[in-house]
């Protein structure tokens, strides 16, 4: 019993660890929606440029993907994870002192290497520290990527207007950081680092199955990108006020950490998870359709249905790239190609909308553009077949 009770308290304490990091890995985007208002009242922005704010990170997060791996490798967990937590503390604290558009696009850039590197390591830590568990420690580690987007985007208006500067509201969540690095520092030193093996310089540039899964993923992070971005400013133009556009972008997160919570609890039943993909892409299809007909009416719903749907659709992609193989470093390699990839297609869609919206005066044929993109999803969907996945990678 103590020897259980002694490999379990680690565990716990790897688990809070990773909880701490995945905190800050969305409020350097998640904040800047809701404010952007009065972000272009101080700075000249347009909505094509201010999309840079949310695309270039997402970009950055998509070209580090491809040398994260290789980082962790040669620190090890621990200082990869510092190393990370520092840029992105330092990238989120530098937004007190912005004076202009190219500083705060910069920022964003530093930020998302940052977040790049954490996210290259963690699906692959995961599964070889909860080899058991891969589904529900993934489901934690993503829900508390959007607990902390939902932090930002709810509070980031109040300490504005608490504070009087938008400058405050994005750079507070530098605290974030500095509780995680905390965190991380205090702890013994980890495994050393990770002796780089045939199977980790695998490449799976040459892997159909690969590039589908890597697509899969970034059609469905490109509508949570863009309801990042896009979502508060939408209903601040329907004559909503900041502080209320920016909760109702928090209550849409918020429903996305119940669906990470909660999905992948159902889906660790059957290693098939394609009814379960295929009714979250049924539920933000739902969301967007309202979103589009009838956004002031039944206000709370749509988000709600966006949340639930891209909640759950985010671990669900990653974890089935992890069902692919079951070596903890080659799944891990899959998963950073599959985000490195994914990243890069994800970024482009807060650009085009924001393109849109400069062009055509509205959100909403974005909101269409997006819809299509789920019906497309759904036909991907059904290659998911664990039955194959062995013949994929051999």
């Amino acid at each position: 019993m103590e020897n259980v009770r002694a490999t379990a308290r680690p565990a716990i304490w790897l688990m809070l660890g990773i909880v701490l990091v995945a905190l800050n890995l969305r409020p350097s985007m998640a904040a800047v929606g809701p404010l952007l208002s009065a972000i272009r009242g101080d700075i000249p922005l347009s909505f094509s440029l201010a999309s840079l704010l949310t695309m270039l990170p997402v970009m950055a997060m998509g070209l580090a993907m491809f040398f994260g791996i290789g980082i962790s490798q040669r620190l090890g967990e621990r200082r990869t994870v510092v190393l990370s937590l520092l840029i992105i503390g330092l990238a989120t604290l530098s937004r007190l002192f912005l004076d202009s558009a190219a500083q705060l696009i910069v920022c964003a850039v530093l930020a998302g290497i940052g977040i790049a590197l954490i996210q290259a390591l963690m699906p692959a830590l995961i599964k070889s520290r909860f080899p058991d568990n891969v589904a529900l420690c993934m489901g934690l580690y993503v829900t508390s990527i959007m607990g902390g987007a939902a932090l930002a985007a709810s509070l980031a208006p109040r300490v504005m207007l608490d504070t009087g500067s938008w400058r405050a509201g994005l750079a507070i969540w530098a605290v974030l950081a500095l509780l995680a690095l905390l965190f991380w520092l205090l702890q013994g030193n980890d495994t050393a680092p990770v002796t780089a093996t045939k199977a980790t310089k695998e490449t799976f540039f040459t892997h159909s199955r690969a590039w589908l899964l890597a697509i899969f993923f970034g059609l469905g992070t490109a509508s949570y990108t863009c309801v990042l971005a896009w979502l508060a400013p939408y209903y601040v133009e329907n004559g909503w006020s900041e502080q209320n556009a920016g909760l109702l972008l928090g209550f849409l997160t918020a429903m996305e950490v119940i669906s990470g919570l909660v999905v992948p609890a159902i889906a660790n039943r059957s290693r098939d998870r394609r009814r379960v993909l295929g009714a979250l892409l049924v539920l933000i299809i739902g969301g967007f359709c309202g979103l589009i007909l009838s956004p002031q009416h039944l206000s709370l719903l749509w988000p709600c249905l966006l949340g639930l749907g891209i909640g759950g659709l985010f671990p669900m992609s990653l974890i089935v790239s992890l069902d692919h193989l079951d070596n903890p470093q080659r799944a891990g390699g899959l998963t950073a190609f599959v985000q490195g990839i994914g990243y890069l297609i994800a970024g482009l869609s807060p650009l085009l909308a924001g393109m849109i919206r400069d062009r055509l005066g509205s959100f909403e044929w974005a909101w269409w553009s997006l819809t299509a993109i789920m019906v497309l999803m759904l036909l991907i969907v059904w290659h998911f077949d664990p039955r194959h996945y062995a013949r994929h990678f051999r």
